[in-house]
């Protein structure tokens, strides 16, 4: 296979970024056909791609599509499971932004189907693992040169959010990256969930508490807090930290030039999550097409995103009960350990 032929499912705005890298940016990959519930989104879609592209509103078709190898799916979470299973059904990969679905149940329907089709099909799109600070921490981690991981702390920082945004949200929409790159990181699963809220900022609403604490602890023992907070008012600041037996890996923001004027001493901060994970999305894309087309998936996998959804719901869960709640995942299939 030359060029990987893709169907995009859902030609919003995060879909239509994908059409422009998968149609000219990335190598091997060629989107033959655009799939939205709108036509009009649909036909959106298909006019940034170079050359023929077919326009479907029944997304069963595209799936369907002989001159459509593999597909990736950018609609809401509550579309998901359907258009997953339906690319499972026809052995064709599938590429998910995350979540992979909108309840841990549907989560786990996906993981059952690709389990009985005896293949790994489903990639879902957790980007940070495709980022290269966080590349380097997980070769720091694995080479044991530090010993073994006892404590992670993290922030979450967004400068500001709409009104609409409400308390659970900062599990499902934004700690939701953490949930699934940390326990990559240390190759550990969780246990346990709590969250603790204190003084709100000035800038939260009644339906949200801002900043909130997360605290996960894993199986083997290590405690991850994971500083939330939503409306910091001073940029996007991701960090990562962690405390090993024998030394600290810390991941420092991406670096601005210095600058010294007016008797200051200062460097800026970025402002908005595309600019800070453009690249890692444009890795993960190019490594999914490398891998469709050796007929394997090396990303995070369906058990990955059910793993996310049983740990947000115990969030969410902790938010509301203000205790230590308990995670309740299950075994994992051996087919997730080939």
């Amino acid at each position: 296979m030359s060029v990987l032929k893709i169907g995009v499912v859902g030609c919003g705005a995060i879909g239509r970024e994908h059409i422009l890298r998968l149609d000219g940016k990335l190598q091997d990959s060629k989107v033959t056909a655009v799939a939205d519930v709108f036509e009009e989104g649909a036909r959106r879609g298909a006019a940034l791609v170079k050359g023929d592209c077919t326009v479907y509103t029944d997304i069963t078709k595209i799936v369907k599509d002989p001159n459509v190898d593999a597909l990736v799916v950018t609609t809401p979470p509550i579309v998901h499971k359907e258009v997953v299973l339906a690319a499972i059904e026809a052995g064709k990969p599938v590429f998910c932004e995350k979540p992979l679905a909108a309840t841990a149940a549907d989560c786990k329907a996906i993981v059952d189907a690709e389990v009985a089709s005896g293949k790994h099909l489903v990639q879902v799109g957790f980007m940070r693992r495709y980022d290269k600070g966080y590349q380097q921490m997980k070769a720091m981690i694995d080479s044991n040169e530090f010993g073994e991981a006892l404590v992670m702390k993290c922030t979450h920082r967004n400068p500001v959010v709409g009104t609409d945004y409400i308390t659970p949200q900062a599990v499902f929409d934004t700690a939701i990256h953490e949930i699934d790159v940390l326990h990559w990181l240390i190759d550990d699963d969780y246990e346990s969930a709590q969250v603790l809220f204190g003084k709100d900022t000035k800038y939260a609403h009644s339906k949200l508490r801002d900043p909130q604490i997360l605290i996960l602890k894993t199986k083997r023992g290590v405690n991850i807090i994971i500083e939330v907070f939503v409306n910091c008012q001073f940029g996007y600041d991701i960090n990562c930290e962690v405390v090993c037996e024998e030394g600290v890996i810390h991941m420092p923001s991406p670096a601005f030039p210095i600058v010294r004027k007016d008797g200051k001493l200062a460097t800026a901060i970025e402002q908005s999550w595309i600019n800070r994970f453009i690249d890692a999305y444009d890795v993960e894309l190019q490594d999914w097409i490398n891998a469709c087309k050796q007929g394997v998936i090396n990303g995070p996998t369906a058990w990955d995103g059910y793993l996310a959804a049983v740990t947000s719901d115990t969030l969410v869960k902790a938010q509301e009960t203000e205790m230590i709640e308990k995670i309740k995942l299950g075994m994992k299939p051996d087919f997730y350990s080939k």
